[in-house]
């Protein structure tokens, strides 16, 4: 004969009282009384499952108005979780309870209490410890088994959320409009305490790439901004899109991200250009910038930044080692969906922005960088330029590609090269704000300096005298003139015959005194990191190099 596994409401009001009774256990009679009915308990609780498992949770709830409850009280009682399979045969009542597509509001409230329970369990204080009291040995069963049943029981929550979410129906009742956008604030703010949990992440993507009807923002602030900390830190790993769109809906998390850029790069103090790029792409920020919303943004607070620290050196590296990234995705983007670089750079003259993103070529790079200065030079003479603002978007515009800086520097020392063009593109990246006469003196002391150099190019044996008398020869009157001398000074000491034997003394000579070290650190610094990853002299080069001030 079959057994009987039909439970009497006699029954179920039995262990329920008991259930109360019993509470969380905390005395010893009431632990003595627990473990006595453990045997009966369990297989009360197999005759339930059997009963429940083909009902839905509206005909369960009906018959059983008070299952949770039961099944909430001896959920949180350590020594009825811990005893044999009760705790899987409670798993299992809860799974009957749970509808992955509730069609009616019982099962929607059913789900909701679900979700409470396990929220609250989660938020549980005596899971933020893991110290052992008197009562240790209690507390470690019933932490172990509660996390292996509230996290089998959050995964089940977030596979139905999302099928929720991504699905035809909205909760299964074609919700609509104003309810619509509500649920998804509730189910973002329900993520909020849970957000670094691995098996929470589907649901997160989800939230952040779903968008109602609405105009305004449907996710909570408060969670938008936890997800963003949390992707920050590390402490979640979310995909591309997932973190663009978080980025696109929420400026004060992109704000964020890029101050934690420039925050993190300037307080390594790396000497590996490689180093930089590396964070720079693990941060997400060149490839997010593809958006041309995301690009104006970081943009402009690099902008800020460079101003607010008076054109640091090391920001400017970072502006720099940024846009060749950035120019890179873009490069790689899918033509069907690229936007025009003049949706990224619409302040900017087009013409000179795309004779900058072209690579530097050893056939043609002196003709190129003729072109490039000729072309700046007739933009800053224009007569529509006047205001600060324009001068300093085409500055900004040359220094975001400093390599041709560099470039035009070593051109100068190396190839055959006329000396007018390249000058004045050095002159005026350090002298942006000269007018056309203060901008000719400059020119006319730094070809003075650049000729001395050039005598002594092909030089074998050199002293540190030779090239101070080669700068000393010249009055200097423009301030602009040092900065670039100092940049030519430094190519001459790694590529010239001579100058690599002689570096190591000069730059400890220039570092001694707070104007040399002052002209030093305003070299673009994106020349010492190239140079130090080329690698083209020897040991005394390298040691060079690493003694210029970071």
């Amino acid at each position: 004969m079959a057994q009987d596994t039909t439970v009497s409401k006699l029954d179920f009001k039995y262990w329920l009282d008991k259930a109360t009774e019993w509470g969380q256990a905390t005395t010893l009679e009431s632990q003595k009384d627990v473990c006595r009915h453990l045997p009966q308990l369990q297989e009360f609780l197999q005759q339930f499952y059997e009963t429940i498992k083909h009902m839905n949770s509206a005909v369960a709830i009906q018959q059983f108005p008070l299952i949770g409850q039961l099944l909430g009280r001896l959920c949180w009682n350590p020594f009825v979780i811990g005893y044999d399979e009760s705790q899987k045969i409670l798993m299992w009542c809860l799974c009957c309870l749970y509808s992955s597509e509730p069609q009616n509001p019982v099962e929607l409230k059913a789900n909701s209490w679900i979700r409470n329970f396990i929220e609250s369990a989660l938020a549980c204080e005596f899971m933020k410890s893991n110290a052992v009291s008197a009562s240790g040995s209690i507390t470690f069963v019933k932490e172990y088994y509660l996390l292996d049943f509230f996290f089998f029981f959050l995964t089940l929550m977030v596979s139905s959320l999302v099928t929720e979410l991504r699905g035809k129906q909205f909760n299964g009742l074609n919700i609509r409009g104003r309810e619509s956008d509500s649920r998804l604030s509730e189910i973002s703010l329900f993520c909020v305490p849970l957000i670094t949990l691995p098996d929470l992440t589907p649901l997160l993507e989800t939230l952040l790439l779903c968008h109602g009807g609405a105009s305004q923002e449907l996710l909570s602030s408060e969670f938008l901004e936890a997800v963003n900390e949390a992707f920050l830190k590390k402490k979640i790993s979310l995909s591309e899109t997932a973190v663009f769109s978080l980025w696109l809906r929420h400026l004060p998390s992109l704000e964020k991200a890029t101050l934690c850029l420039l925050d993190q790069l300037v307080s390594i103090q790396t000497t590996s250009l490689e180093e930089v790029a590396s964070v720079i792409k693990d941060s997400l920020l060149p490839q997010a910038a593809i958006h041309p919303a995301i690009f104006i943004i970081v943009d402009e607070i690099f902008k800020s930044a460079l101003l607010e620290t008076d054109g640091a050196p090391e920001v400017m590296t970072i502006i720099q080692v940024f846009t060749q990234l950035f120019v890179q995705a873009h490069q790689n983007e899918n033509k069907q969906h690229k936007f025009p670089l003049k949706a990224y750079f619409s302040r900017c003259h087009q013409p000179l922005l795309m004779a900058l993103l072209r690579q530097p070529s050893a056939m043609h790079c002196s003709q190129h960088l003729k072109y490039i200065s000729e072309m700046l030079k007739t933009l800053v003479e224009d007569e529509s330029i006047r205001s600060f603002d324009d001068l300093f978007e085409i500055w900004f515009l040359i220094a975001r590609f400093g390599e041709w800086l560099d470039v035009a520097a070593e051109q100068l020392l190396k190839a055959s090269a006329e000396p007018d063009a390249l000058l004045w593109l050095l002159a005026f990246y350090y002298s942006p704000q000269n007018e056309n006469q203060q901008r000719t003196q400059t020119m006319v002391e730094a070809g003075e300096i650049y000729n001395h150099l050039m005598r002594l190019f092909n030089c074998t044996a050199l002293s540190v005298k030779d090239l101070q008398d080669a700068v000393h020869k010249t009055d200097i009157k423009q301030s602009g003139t040092q900065y670039l001398a100092t940049h030519l000074l430094t190519n001459f000491l790694l590529f010239s015959s001579g100058g690599h034997m002689i570096a190591q003394e000069y730059i400890s000579h220039m570092t001694g005194t707070r104007d040399a070290s002052k002209e030093v650190c305003s070299l673009p610094i994106h020349t010492v990191y190239r140079i130090k990853c080329k690698g083209e002299r020897n040991q005394k080069t390298v040691k060079l190099v690493n003694d210029l001030p970071q």
